[in-house]
């Protein structure tokens, strides 16, 4: 019965973002040849040199197919499936939308910033449940696996630009790259401040209580590569001692967090509470002026 919610849940968000993702799209960023970075960015300027022959959502789909290879080597299919649903549903979405959402031709700056909020919202409700929309967004999961210290955001960025350049170069308009590189801009500070907060330091924390506490601990250690306190607790009721798990994460790594543990223990005690900030190690530093702390290195299952 959780897992049929959870996966409804994830529904709707895939749903909500990827038609606010087309909205954007279609209404301000495609019909002013802006192209917004990613996959979607070199769709919108392979559509306009073919004369819109060639549906954005389509040749987003075809040039994800590279990028999807490379996440089932390196993540494995669970990550996968909902990523080709997001992926799926925000390129079908754009497709069916195009005819129906009207063009905005006024004002460039509305366009830019409207485009560019409304991206990096969209997305965010797809990154919250777990997923991403390939293409740049994608190759940014991947990375920020191996540098964590980044956020998904400034990584998207980095790449859109490389995207930017290139559809500059098909669009034969330097100042269309320079509206989206704004666009970017925008979208990549929405995103952060939706999955990170306003504040990069600040994040969840945990309470878990679960006879299955040892294998809960393990999987987090080793899948989200978060650090667990152990709390030695004792029931109120049953007067029997125990250990409560105390664990501190970042807001989009929350989602991951509950799949491990009723994942593991259906029936667990699960209290989340919001940390208005954290430093130390795999957060911020106070004395690094917000430099983002290193996670602490992998620990390896003990298990064979």
């Amino acid at each position: 019965m959780k897992k049929t919610k959870t996966f409804l849940v994830d529904i709707l968000f895939f749903i909500a973002g990827s038609l606010i993702f087309a909205v954007s799209v279609n209404m301000f960023t495609s019909p002013s040849q802006i192209a917004p970075g990613g996959m979607t960015g070199l769709g919108t300027a392979v559509n306009f040199i073919s004369g819109g022959k060639i549906p954005i959502g389509l040749c987003v789909i075809v040039l994800n197919i590279p990028f999807f290879i490379w996440a089932f080597v390196e993540i494995g299919a669970k990550f996968l499936i909902k990523t080709t649903i997001g992926m799926l549903m925000t390129s079908v979405a754009i497709d069916l939308t195009a005819g129906w959402i009207p063009a905005y031709h006024g004002d460039m700056l509305l366009v830019i910033v409207f485009g560019g909020i409304l991206m990096g919202f969209g997305l965010s409700l797809v990154f919250l449940r777990g997923a991403t929309t390939g293409g740049t967004d994608l190759i940014a999961t991947l990375m920020v696996r191996r540098l964590p210290h980044l956020s998904m955001g400034r990584l998207m960025m980095c790449f859109d630009l490389v995207v930017v350049a290139i559809s500059a170069v098909l669009f034969r308009s330097f100042e269309s790259a320079m509206y989206s590189i704004i666009v970017i801009f925008l979208c990549s500070k929405v995103i952060d401040a939706v999955l990170y907060g306003f504040n990069g330091s600040n994040g969840k924390m945990l309470f878990i209580i679960s006879p299955r506490n040892d294998e809960i601990s393990e999987r987090i250690l080793n899948e989200v590569e978060r650090g667990i306190t152990e709390l030695q607790s004792r029931g109120g009721y049953s007067k029997k001692d125990g250990t409560v798990l105390l664990c501190a994460v970042q807001r989009q790594e929350v989602h991951h967090v509950y799949g491990i543990i009723y994942g593991t223990d259906p029936d667990a005690f699960v209290i989340v509470g919001e940390a208005g900030e954290i430093r130390g190690e795999g957060f911020y530093h106070s004395m690094d002026h917000g430099k983002p702390a290193p996670k602490p290195a992998r620990r390896l299952s003990k298990k064979k």
